[in-house]
């Protein structure tokens, strides 16, 4: 099943006030509350009940559960996540996630809502620590191995924890049996350790850089340099020691020089906050775009540069880069590429696909870019990998300017709704550029009188006589047989048939009359355009096999003088194309046909009534393609 997102591109970053509901009786969390006080009773939630299929989707349960009740942002949108308080025991205790003391619940219940919001229990198993972060703060997360770390990574740092980021450090394990073993300098591998400052001191005349990391344990801390009670801390003065909050307390919190951080210690995640995850008041925030999308098979699931056939068939999205760092001659941003629901479809058999994106100098047109423009011109940044992760993030450096980002799989052909989110320093401005319909067609040709006709158009008279009779008027059903019986002639292209319902469309087309039929210089204007839809179909037929590919369709109808939204293009793709994704010659006409029919219709309601321009053309194409 396609996955179809009614609006893509640009969106205003929402806000937790702007929580979408989520539950299917369309009210909010202090809807629902209110209506149980009313009734007096305890909240029993339908959308996620109290029985097996909450907590597995692929198995069933080995024990006996019992549900009893103790006495949250996704895909960059916030989102009103209503639970009642059943939870999952065996033997009265809770199962999954819980709390040393047995009397508190704040986290079982968190992590039902979670639940709940991925589909199940089982849904939530694996997965890394940085998802849970952007889930429950709204933010985009980095990953740096502190070995490749950049030139600047202490700055990196130094800005994350200036704009309230969560910063965390690990150092990697290689078995199973160093799962938390304590190092020599005291430090705990494969665990996970909060930075908390960082900072800069002279001392005996030089300027070393220091960092601060606290053990979630609260206590066993690091012994090394500038450890609570090195003799570091006694070259410089006691008024420095308070600046920095030093104590000798093994409270889990200690100060290390930054070189020895970036030594013993593998791996920092930081989850850079959104604005509204902020305090009112912050100094430093980022500025933030976010574009919702999807890869739809035989439209806009192109796959990675590998594929270049299909490649320049994915979303397209201008970034326009116009103020640089401070004392800067470049600009920094971040991009996070999002699959979503994967957790949530894990029951329907999806995996996790394979994603990332590349970054291209932009040309200078607003419009999709073609293939061969990839054929010729190399990416100017891209992800680091392909990567089956749900998120892909990456942090860039590039001089201001234009530039067009296009996220894919690595595959083509495989469908997922993504959201694309840009962190920049600075403001920064984002286009869909398969957002916009755009629609040229030539005016019709006037009609000739009869003694000004040439040779060719009175054969073409005397042709139309003889099909339409006597009343030298075509009807569907004239038209009907004429089509079929001339195209299915033609060895070139691979033809059905024609129904009535495709030649009453042609005839709404032209016919300016308004009897349902067609007049010989309505069925000239046609035969002409028949010609050229031919023609137009055999340039695109690349392989001679008679059918066109669906995703040649988008450079076939720019060339008729249509350029669609993606949206659009998937809608044509799902009507017309087959399941091999091939169009034959009636598919590609009954194509031509409603589209340019709803384009004129358009124009002339838009010309009539002023009103009725506040419906876009997008609109209406898709409302009038779908009857």
């Amino acid at each position: 099943m396609p996955y179809l997102h009614p609006a893509p591109g640009p969106q205003e970053h929402p806000t937790p006030k702007d929580a979408r509901i989520t539950h299917s009786s369309g009210q909010s969390f202090e809807q629902l509350r209110q209506e149980s006080l009313q009734k007096g009773t305890l909240f029993e939630d339908a959308d996620f009940p109290a029985n097996s299929s909450s907590l597995f989707y692929s198995e069933r349960p080995q024990i006996p559960f019992v549900w009893k009740r103790p006495g949250f942002w996704q895909h960059s949108e916030w989102l009103d996540v209503v639970i009642d308080d059943r939870l999952p025991t065996f033997r009265d205790r809770l199962i999954f996630l819980h709390s040393a003391d047995h009397n508190e619940f704040w986290s079982a219940l968190l992590e039902k809502a979670y639940a709940k919001l991925n589909g199940s229990y089982e849904a939530l198993k694996g997965g890394n620590a940085i998802e849970a972060m952007e889930d429950f703060t709204g933010g985009v997360a980095e990953t740096f191995e502190t070995k490749e770390a950049p030139e600047n990574f202490y700055e990196i740092l130094e800005k994350a924890l200036k704009r309230s980021s969560l910063v965390g450090c690990s150092i990697d394990i290689r078995n199973a049996a160093e799962s938390e073993a304590r190092t020599p300098f005291g430090l705990i591998k494969g665990h996970a350790y909060t930075v908390t400052g960082i900072d800069q001191v002279n001392c005996r005349g030089q300027k070393i850089e220091l960092i601060r990391v606290r053990n979630p344990w609260g206590h066993v801390e690091w012994n090394g340099s500038w450890s609570d009670s090195s003799s570091e801390w006694h070259s410089i003065s006691p008024a420095e020691q308070r600046r920095l909050c030093h104590t000798a307390l093994d409270d889990g919190e200690f100060w290390m020089a930054f070189r020895d951080f970036k030594a013993h210690f593998d791996k920092v995640e930081i989850c850079n906050l959104t604005p509204d995850a902020l305090e009112e008041g912050a100094l430093h925030k980022w500025e933030v775009m976010v574009h919702q999308g999807s890869w739809v098979r035989g439209s806009t699931a192109g796959g990675c540069r590998n594929f270049l056939d299909t490649f320049w068939t994915n979303p397209q999205i201008k970034l326009s880069l116009t103020e640089t760092d401070e004392g800067q001659e470049e600009c920094t941003f971040l991009v996070a590429l999002m699959q979503k629901d994967r957790r949530k479809l894990k029951r329907f058999g999806a995996n996790v696909l394979t994603i990332g994106y590349a970054i291209y100098k932009c040309p200078g047109k607003d419009e999709h870019l073609s293939k061969d423009f990839f054929r010729y011109h190399a990416s100017q940044a891209r992800s680091k990998t392909f990567i089956n992760l749900r998120e892909v993030s990456d942090r860039f450096k590039l001089p201001p300017g234009e530039y067009i980002l296009i996220p894919s799989t690595f595959e083509p052909h495989q469908e997922a709704d993504f959201c694309l989110r840009i962190f920049s320093e600075k403001k920064a401005i984002t286009q869909d550029v398969d957002g916009n319909v755009d629609i040229e067609l030539p005016e019709p040709p006037k009609p000739m009188l009869p003694g000004q006709e040439t040779e060719e158009e009175q054969q073409f008279r005397a042709l139309f006589e003889q099909v339409a009779g006597e009343d030298m008027e075509v009807t569907a059903e004239k038209l009907e047989y004429v089509l079929n019986a001339v195209l299915q002639k033609r060895k070139d292209i691979k033809f059905k048939k024609l129904s009535l319902i495709s030649c009453k469309n042609i005839i709404s087309l032209m016919d300016t009359s308004g009897n349902g039929m067609l007049e010989f210089s309505a069925f000239k204007v046609f035969w002409d355009k028949l010609k050229k839809w031919t023609n137009l179909f055999l340039q695109f037929d690349a392989d001679k096999s008679g059918t066109m590919s669906s995703y040649e369709l988008r450079t076939a109808l720019r060339a008729a003088g249509f350029q669609l939204s993606s949206h659009l293009l998937q809608l044509i793709v799902l009507r017309y194309a087959d399941e091999e994704l091939q169009l034959g010659f009636d598919d590609f006409l009954n194509c031509m046909v409603r589209l340019e029919n709803a384009s004129r219709v358009f124009q002339a309601l838009s010309t009539k009534n002023k009103e009725f321009i506040h419906l876009n053309i997008n609109e209406f194409i898709i409302l009038t393609m779908n009857i």
